[in-house]
């Protein structure tokens, strides 16, 4: 008998990452990537419980991709694909919520790709190609961006002339919704409080990190705005930094503004520090070998890190819970540490023993009875996803 189950796509602009789900009983029945799509080296990684299978694909685009995924999916379990769920960036302010996908919703998708131009296409792709092969398969768009548009305008405006905002949409957009609502409700859950009655701030930290602050399940802040480079030092994003620098090193360096742009996207952050990676578990090893630049380029994360959970705090009342979550949130023991360190003004003190467990079967309390609650959870976006397109596909 066959099985029915969710499919979930995360198209990025070079890669399409997938996962088959029963949102009912939580069950991953198989996941995987298709990376280098277009390329002479596009590749299938796909594996079912410890099983673990690799196919070269050569030039293969987003249509053809996914047509393999299906077959895959067709051969290789015993699934009936009830809908497909996708990880779509950017819904700008046409979308606070999950919705099934048709045309308007497509064309609405379209209509943001100025606001996201290296995801929406990427995302589009992967909707087209589906609708393309299974034109009365169900999908549904669940965007990074929903979670935060219950920001109000002093949160979500910039200090700019108004115009700006009404002709070309300038305002906090906050990405990572999905990692942040996700964990949020875990929380909850967790401390065995109803989530309306609930205020965290979560820190989604990875290669791209950002805060949110959220009061009854809803965000009222964040620190990614237009764009993922604002906030958090990132991988290679600078994060926050005086908006004058773009013109000073236009001036001094002879480049444009695109070029200073993909400097500090690509080349900042934990990178640009270190001058050896953006990789926090690489940093690591080389700071406790002596390496200066390293050691400080972690320190500059936890300060700018913990500097900005405090200013998460300004938003709230009172703090239920800080929830770390994302590669770094849920497997840097150091990090978390050096964190809460800085965060005593908050009431924050570190349980050390409880700190040590990582990774993705862990979570829980990591900060002693007599302090503010801090708690790593790991996150499951597609685990999300799959429960809000089963809900608007019944």
């Amino acid at each position: 008998m066959n099985i029915s189950a969710i499919l979930i796509f995360n198209c990025g602009s070079s890669s399409i990452k997938f996962a088959l789900i029963n949102p009912t009983t939580e069950q991953e029945y198989l996941k995987g990537i298709v990376e280098c799509v277009g390329t002479d080296e596009a590749s299938l990684t796909w594996s079912i419980k410890e099983d673990k299978n690799t196919e070269l694909l050569n030039q293969c685009d987003y249509p053809k991709a996914i047509n393999k995924i299906f077959d895959i999916i067709h051969q290789y379990t015993q699934c009936e694909i009830k809908a497909v769920g996708h990880r779509v960036v950017h819904g700008g302010e046409a979308f606070s919520k999950s919705i099934r996908i048709n045309d308007d919703v497509i064309k609405a998708i379209e209509d943001n790709i100025a606001l996201a131009p290296l995801h929406n296409p990427a995302n589009l792709a992967g909707i087209k190609a589906v609708k393309q092969k299974y034109p009365d398969l169900a999908q549904v768009a669940v965007f990074d961006t929903a979670f935060h548009q219950t920001l109000t305008p002093k949160v979500y405006l910039y200090p700019l002339p108004y115009d700006y905002y009404q002709d070309y949409q300038i305002r906090v957009y906050g990405f990572h919704g999905i990692s942040h609502r996700y964990v949020v409700a875990k929380a909850a859950n967790i401390i065995d409080k109803p989530l309306q009655d609930c205020q965290f701030i979560t820190a989604h930290l990875g290669n791209g990190a950002s805060l949110s602050a959220s009061i009854g399940g809803k965000s009222v802040d964040t620190t990614m705005g237009f764009t993922p480079l604002a906030g958090l030092m990132m991988g290679t994003r600078s994060g926050d930094i005086d908006p004058g620098i773009h013109a000073y090193l236009c001036e001094k360096t002879g480049k444009n503004i695109d070029e200073i742009t993909a400097i500090l996207n690509k080349q900042s952050g934990l990178l640009g520090v270190s001058g050896i990676s953006m990789d926090m578990r690489s940093l690591n090893q080389a700071a406790k070998l002596g390496d200066e630049r390293a050691q400080l380029a972690i320190e500059m994360f936890c300060f700018r890190l913990a500097r900005m959970i405090g200013a998460m705090a300004v938003s709230l009342s009172k703090i239920d819970a800080l929830i770390f979550t994302g590669g770094i949130g849920e497997n840097d023991r150091d990090v978390r540490a050096q964190v809460l360190k800085q965060l005593k003004i908050l009431g924050f003190k570190l349980d050390a023993a409880a700190n040590q467990q990582s990774g993705k079967e862990t979570h829980g309390r990591i900060s002693t009875v007599n302090s503010n609650l801090a708690l790593v959870i790991p996150t499951n976006e597609e685990l999300l996803i799959a429960k809000d397109t089963a809900v608007l596909c019944k």
